[in-house]
């Protein structure tokens, strides 16, 4: 079972009751900030999505399926609804980086309900294949693991694909809080 089906079943306590998440985040030094996604946009995230889906699927393939490369809008268009609903209820949370005006998604940040034993939180993130190494992707880079530290109550977060390789996340075994 992993972290969001031991919440949904309630057999774990994953943020305490009154948290309440970010809304907007600024990323430093330029226009972009973080909000949490909604089904209303798709029509950003499904072309940065496919349009990095091949860097993209290298990252989270095999951990999470994703994104697959028949991926329809349909289906993106469903999996931004469960996430926004999933932010609501305080189950699990994708943030999009945007632009300014947001006319375009740059990215993702997800925090997530730790699936593996020895975290309490477990947060990923990329950004799309023209931002790879820019000032923006080092931007991002550096405010995450601030960001949660300052806005989050983990007392261990686990930086997936950053201070753990997905490879070796893989091989933890599963959380046990049944």
């Amino acid at each position: 079972m992993d972290g969001r089906a031991l919440l949904r079943s309630g057999a774990m306590s994953w943020l305490p009751d009154d948290f309440v998440h970010p809304v907007l985040v600024p990323l430093p030094g330029g226009g972009q900030h973080l909000r949490p996604i909604r089904e209303a946009d798709a029509p950003l995230d499904y072309p940065a999505v496919m349009g990095s889906r091949e860097r993209l699927w290298t990252i989270f393939g095999p951990a999470w399926g994703w994104p697959a490369a028949t991926l329809t809008y349909e289906a993106d268009q469903a999996d931004l609804l469960r996430h926004e609903k999933e932010a609501a209820a305080h189950q699990s949370f994708n943030y999009a980086l945007f632009d300014a005006a947001e006319t375009a998604l740059l990215g993702c940040v997800y925090i997530d309900p730790p699936e593996r034993a020895g975290a309490d939180g477990e947060i990923s993130w990329w950004v799309v294949d023209e931002l790879v190494g820019s000032e923006v992707e080092q931007a991002l880079d550096a405010l995450v693991p601030q960001w949660i530290a300052a806005d989050w109550p983990f007392e261990q977060p686990r930086f997936l694909g950053r201070e753990i390789s997905w490879s070796d996340w893989l091989a933890l075994p599963d959380r046990a809080d049944t």
